[in-house]
């Protein structure tokens, strides 16, 4: 996953006032959804085996987290994106390039902060209020200041290429996951209008830091991000979670080791 260096003339950009309010309505989509999924107690949500065979030839470490199958594995698999997210923006808010930034700025990547702190506490508490607590993917520690990517937060730049990354990325990991959900029942269901609900944020996100990093250009939705179905690119990428775990452990910004062995893929 690389960080987005995007050059290009284009239309006009959403004005600052435009692009908060952009991003404080899509804030909003979850509001309905949330309750629904709380109250799903009763779905196993195709939970893992909580007494394996321990003879089986290939044993899971009992000390590293699986994310789980099923939905719960899909579930675990958002929280730990969404908790990485959220913890970016945490120390954005905490660095020299968000103390001097402009207002629009200051208020975009507030928005966002919000945002991905709701998503973070909400697969938290709807995981946790669904299955025990040995299977809710646990707090993860992460470190932006190290490794090839280490995020400079300081750096406008360094700030608005990991945000671009991490959004597209947050993006496209929603579209390769809804596919996998399973919907026979109505808790399945309710997840696959959630992830609509989010990435559709997400979506929101990648296109408000996209046309700060380049402004008056068409990249707030280019062809790097997007795919065509017979036709010119116009839908948005969708990637399997075996690839965007990959990628996000390649940024080696996440410590805590985790597996992600019985995600379904199909």
């Amino acid at each position: 996953m690389k960080r987005n260096e995007i050059k290009e003339n284009g239309p006009e950009p959403l004005n600052g006032r435009d692009r908060r309010k952009f991003l404080k309505l899509s804030g909003m989509a979850l509001v309905g959804g949330g309750l629904l999924l709380s109250c799903s107690d009763d779905d196993d949500m195709g939970m893992v085996d909580p007494d394996p065979d321990p003879m089986d030839d290939d044993p899971m470490d009992p000390e590293v987290f699986d994310l789980g199958s099923g939905n719960l594995g899909i579930l675990n698999y958002a929280f730990a994106l969404e908790q990485l997210e959220a913890a970016f923006y945490e120390e954005v808010l905490k660095g020299d390039y968000y103390a001097g930034a402009s207002a629009e700025e200051k208020a975009i990547l507030e928005d966002t902060t919000n945002h991905e702190i709701i998503h973070r506490e909400f697969f938290k508490a709807a995981i946790s209020g669904a299955v025990s607590a040995e299977q809710v993917l646990p707090d993860l520690e992460f470190d932006f200041s190290t490794g090839p990517n280490a995020v400079d937060f300081s750096s406008r730049d360094s700030v608005l290429a990991t945000a671009v990354a991490l959004e597209d990325t947050g993006v496209s990991a929603y579209n390769g996951a809804g596919k996998l959900i399973d919907v026979s029942d109505e808790a399945g269901v309710t997840y696959l209008g959630l992830a609509g609900k989010i990435v559709s944020v997400e979506a929101r996100h990648a296109s408000a830091f996209r046309d700060l990093v380049s402004p008056n250009t068409s990249n707030f939705a280019s062809d790097d991000i997007l795919v065509g179905l017979d036709t010119d690119p116009a839908f948005d990428k969708a990637t399997a979670p075996a690839d965007v775990i990959a990628a996000v452990l390649d940024l080696q910004f996440i410590v805590t080791e985790f597996t992600a062995n019985n995600l379904p893929t199909a």
